[in-house]
């Protein structure tokens, strides 16, 4: 599955025309099912990389007296919140036909 340039989408949310996002599975239910699920995916793999990243600043000790702010953990937080919403990154990758999904009831794997 390839990835998308997020550099050029939108932060914010912007309509999209329903008729064209459930042209390629004929159920719009369907479309935004597909979605869905790889925004989940997407923001599961970018909970993972923030966290993982945000592990360097913690702190050993559980005292909430001694916490500080570090520069490069606000650094850290503000670039991730100024990207794209997972759900507006799938919804392009959907509608650039970047996801490969099959229904199962529709087309149910081939078994020799």
């Amino acid at each position: 599955m390839s990835t998308i340039n997020t550099t050029n989408l939108p932060v914010d949310v912007i309509p999209r025309d329903l008729r064209k996002l459930e042209g390629q599975t004929d159920n719009i239910y369907e479309a935004l099912a597909v979605i869905s699920k790889r925004a989940n995916q997407l923001s599961v793999a970018q909970k993972e990389e923030i966290t993982s990243k945000m592990s360097e600043y913690m702190a050993n000790n559980d005292n909430l007296e001694e916490v500080f702010e570090n520069r490069e953990q606000i650094e850290l937080s503000t670039k991730y919140e100024k990207m794209p919403k997972s759900t507006i990154i799938a919804t392009e990758e959907f509608t650039q036909g970047k996801i490969y999904f099959r229904n199962p009831v529709t087309n149910p794997l081939k078994e020799d």
